[in-house]
């Protein structure tokens, strides 16, 4: 069997969707399926064709994930003759992924990590227009008829099917980890109440919320402090985030890092007081899963899939807002956890439901 992915970003962009395509693609690889990958080549410097470990890379000569839309369609109907499948995601990756497969007669499935539907209207950093544009390109892309629409999270299923997928194409694939990456870890507390966000930079992830309360947090605790572990792109955005900072006078409370290895990262994390999640909607958020598996504690929002994935020692913001977020900040400084089993979400149980999904598919 052979899969072509459909990819608006892949290796090595950061961000919870590019984990999950990396995971799957190079444990097909691993198990002796023939992988490709179509992407953007969203950085100067980066091949235009690849192999790594075991997965061909084709990316499309253009830096932006809009443009990907159309540039991409023609090396995806080159490519498709020698692949028996196409897996694709949401958002700007579907359209020629969809429009492709159907031309070849190949089967295609989409992963969507989140439907957004009414939550586009309330998100930061976006004009009127822009939500407009955005609202209506979710619409168009759940009602293309794909195969299967994959959720990997029971809140993404359920906002799938109420925003008008038809059950019979909707499936629950959860997000799998390796869980033996994080057995030589062992969460290490510091002294001075440090609290970390790490992940990619998008307008649903709260550091609207996050820079003001850490501007509360050090007037309240002056020797608080804030890792901020950020990609410098999209370029805008991280513009953003400094200017912010020096607005709210909090250079001499955050610490901003960029392009960490793996092993880095989780050294971050595990010598954080505790890793803060205040997204306005998780599909499923491996920031939250991988922080749990390292035994660090969560201060989330808890919105979207949030609720599923956060586990062990965690607090929760009561609302949307930065008073929320700061009352929740409080309660991690004082160490006044709440509690509860750990949940694990193993990643040969997620690469074999794909497996067995494309099978049926093909077959």
């Amino acid at each position: 069997m052979s899969i072509l992915f459909v990819l608006e970003h892949f290796y090595p962009y950061i961000g919870g969707a590019e984990r999950l395509f990396w995971e799957l693609a190079t444990a097909l690889a691993r198990e002796g399926y023939r992988v490709g990958v179509v992407t953007t080549r969203f950085r100067k410097g980066l091949p235009e064709e690849e192999e790594v470990s075991g997965v061909k890379i084709y990316r499309v000569n253009c830096r932006n994930r809009y443009y990907f839309t159309m540039a991409s369609l023609p090396a995806i109907r080159r490519l498709l003759p020698d692949y028996g499948l196409v897996h694709t995601t949401s958002y700007n990756a579907a359209l020629p992924a969809w429009i492709a497969a159907r031309r070849s007669g190949k089967p295609v499935v989409v992963t969507f990590h989140e439907a957004w539907g009414p939550l586009w209207w309330r998100l930061p950093f976006a004009s009127f227009p822009q939500r407009l544009a955005f609202y209506c390109w979710e619409r168009l892309l759940l009602r293309l008829p794909f195969e299967r629409f994959i959720a990997v999270s029971e809140y993404t299923r359920r906002e799938l099917i109420r925003q008008g997928v038809p059950e019979n194409r909707v499936c629950r694939i959860y997000n799998g980890l390796d869980y033996k990456e994080f057995e030589a870890y062992t969460h290490r507390p510091p002294e001075v109440f440090t609290y970390t966000y790490f992940g990619r930079l998008g307008m649903s992830k709260g550091l609207d919320l996050l820079l003001p309360a850490a501007r509360r947090m050090a007037q309240a605790h002056p020797d608080s402090h804030l890792k901020l572990i950020l990609p410098t792109y999209p370029e805008g955005m991280y513009k953003w985030v400094k200017k912010r900072i020096g607005e709210l006078g909090l250079e001499g409370n955050i610490t901003l890092l960029h392009d960490l290895s793996k092993e880095r990262l989780m050294e971050e994390a595990c010598s954080s007081s505790c890793v803060v999640v205040p997204s306005y909607s998780e599909g499923f958020c491996f920031v939250a899963a991988e922080t749990v598996a390292l035994g660090v504690p969560v201060a989330s929002s808890q919105q979207g899939a949030l609720k599923e994935v956060v586990s062990g020692r965690f607090v929760e913001m009561e609302a949307m807002t930065t008073d929320a977020l700061v009352r929740a900040l409080e309660q991690a400084y004082a160490g006044s956890w709440q509690e509860k089993p750990a949940r694990r979400f193993h990643l040969a149980e997620s690469v074999a439901a794909y497996i067995a999904l494309y099978r049926e598919l093909v077959s």
